[in-house]
């Protein structure tokens, strides 16, 4: 009788993760969305593959699928943050950061990546993608970094930034050998190269402010939300544009809305930001690592795509140049914001 007494209040109590399983958790959900943008992103704007929604209808839908979670959450930062600073926030209450952040940041973070990343997907493969976008940004954001941050290229790291070079010369040098043959790869890889330019401008930018990560992502989505989305909307009852957002299956922009919005800005946002304060900066660049390669699989499998010699040889120097760049042994490791956490302005 005593026994049954007895309170059991763990029966009533949710189960809790513990903090390790809650930085696997979200190192897999990154990884996974990471993958799945890029598998996603070619299938949907390939132009061979039958997709209603060329690529700027597509950064049109993302735009509106992040913006509805993230618009409402940053008029209300900025109504908490304005009971002790009156002038907090910018673009009508809605940013969360000072005017002139968030249109320096959002430009490159918000607008440009976006453009440049699925206007790539209509001429160049995924595989070509997982190289040359997630696998060569520890490249120009470790350059970047030295000219606007003073940081300084260890040995090491050094001879990592040379592997991602040669693989994105395995994989994107082919491609330029043969502009003159009436094929426009060469058009998407540079594309793809433009997009990882811009969005490691946007991840020095966003250390040079010493930006936080949530409020980073609600700034350049307002921005992309107060500009693409009027401009494009314009430009679509004109007809000036060869749109087709609006007379395509509601399925197929829903989808948009909630992959490219939701998934790629918002969930891997914060999963990505999750596996950071878990793993670190250093342990979570190496685990986004098996993105280039997982990618570059996925594409065969589930699009068909070759895996030519090329873009084995260029994932692998890449994926090992990445290691390399990002070992303990690199001093002040430079942090790389997830390319698909805020690419509302076109990603990933």
């Amino acid at each position: 009788m005593i026994i049954d007494a007895m309170p059991f209040p763990h029966k009533n109590m949710p189960a809790r993760l513990s903090p390790q399983a809650v930085g696997i958790l979200a190192a897999v959900v990154t990884v996974v969305i990471w993958t799945s943008f890029i598998v996603i992103a070619r299938a949907s704007a390939d132009p061979a593959r039958g997709g209603l929604l060329n690529p700027f209808d597509i950064v049109y839908a993302r735009i509106w699928g992040a913006s509805l979670i993230l618009l409402p959450w940053g008029w209300w930062l900025v109504r908490r943050d304005r009971r002790t600073q009156a002038w907090a926030g910018s673009l009508l209450g809605f940013s969360p950061l000072p005017l002139r952040q968030t249109l320096i940041v959002g430009v490159f973070g918000g607008v440009l990546y976006g453009m440049f990343a699925y206007s790539g997907f209509v001429f160049a493969p995924a595989g070509h993608a997982s190289v040359l976008m997630p696998g060569s940004l520890p490249l120009w954001t470790a350059l970047l970094a030295v000219f606007i941050l003073g940081d300084h290229i260890t040995p090491t790291r050094a001879l990592g930034l040379v592997l991602i070079v040669a693989g994105d010369l395995l994989v994107g040098g082919n491609s330029l050998l043969h502009a003159l043959d009436g094929s426009g790869v060469w058009r998407g890889d540079v594309l793809f190269i433009l997009a990882a330019m811009v969005w490691s401008t946007y991840s020095v930018l966003v250390r040079r402010f010493a930006l936080d990560a949530v409020r980073a992502t609600i700034a350049i989505t307002v921005l992309a939300f107060f500009t693409y989305v009027p401009v494009y909307t314009v430009l679509l009852w004109l007809q000036w544009v060869p749109g087709r957002v609006w007379v395509a299956p509601w399925q197929d922009v829903a989808f948009q809305m909630f992959f490219q919005g939701v998934g790629s800005v918002v969930i891997s946002g914060m999963t990505f930001t999750k596996m950071i304060q878990h793993f670190g900066p250093v342990r979570s660049t190496m685990i986004t690592a098996l993105v280039p390669g997982l990618s570059a699989v996925s594409a065969v499998v589930f699009l068909g795509e070759p895996m030519a010699w090329n873009l084995i040889a260029g994932l692998a120097l890449v994926t090992i140049g990445i290691v390399f760049g990002v070992r303990k042994g690199a001093t002040n490791a430079t942090k790389i914001v997830a390319p698909h956490t805020i690419n509302t302005g076109a990603r990933g």
